[in-house]
């Protein structure tokens, strides 16, 4: 009887504490836009290396195009986690709050929504840019966004400025949009 008494205690005990451990770990609760599991859309053609998308948005890379379908497998603070649908390839998006302004969910909302980007929006030299992912003189300052996504804010703190900086790689290679009355007047690479 003794002996049952001490494996009942051992058996609650160990409930007890795991209970414990998994109420100090409570999953973050999600913006009520993001849903795990959900279909999303890229909002603007990206470039990624070896499966990862780093939110410095570097200029190297395989390029992701605008509208491409993903799935959300998993979101946190630091890191978003997709599937590219039409790649079968997953994605990760390493968030870099200093370089955009934000954490994660900040930055899903940039990258992510659940419709696709109008392309009519813009000319056809700007659509023909933007399936390249790369800026051309002439082109508006959205239709730069569609192509290359948002430059570092602590770069290009404000979109309202003439001058927006992208990395080309993490080597500190940069790229240089210069825009007069919100048009592209030149690209410094």
């Amino acid at each position: 009887m003794k002996k049952f008494s001490l494996q009942v205690m051992f058996l609650f005990s160990v409930l007890f504490l795991t209970s414990c451990n998994k109420m100090g770990r409570q999953p973050e609760v999600l913006p009520g836009n993001i849903q795990m599991g959900g279909v999303y859309y890229t909002q603007f053609a990206l470039q990624f290396e070896k499966g990862h998308f780093r939110t410095t948005n570097y200029r190297t890379g395989t390029l992701l195009p605008i509208n491409s379908k993903v799935t959300l497998l998993d979101i946190n603070r630091k890191v978003i986690k997709v599937n590219i649908v039409d790649f079968k390839h997953d994605l990760i998006v390493k968030n870099n709050p200093k370089h955009v302004g934000g954490d994660a969910y900040f930055y899903f909302d940039k990258l992510f929504k659940q419709q696709k980007v109008n392309l009519a929006k813009f000319t056809r030299k700007e659509r023909a840019n933007i399936e390249k992912g790369i800026a051309g003189v002439g082109m508006r300052k959205d239709a730069v966004i569609a192509a290359m996504g948002y430059p570092p804010s602590h770069a290009t703190p404000s979109l309202s400025y003439d001058n927006w900086t992208y990395w080309k790689s993490s080597w500190g290679d940069r790229l240089v949009v210069n825009f007069k009355n919100d048009k592209v007047v030149k690209v410094v690479d």
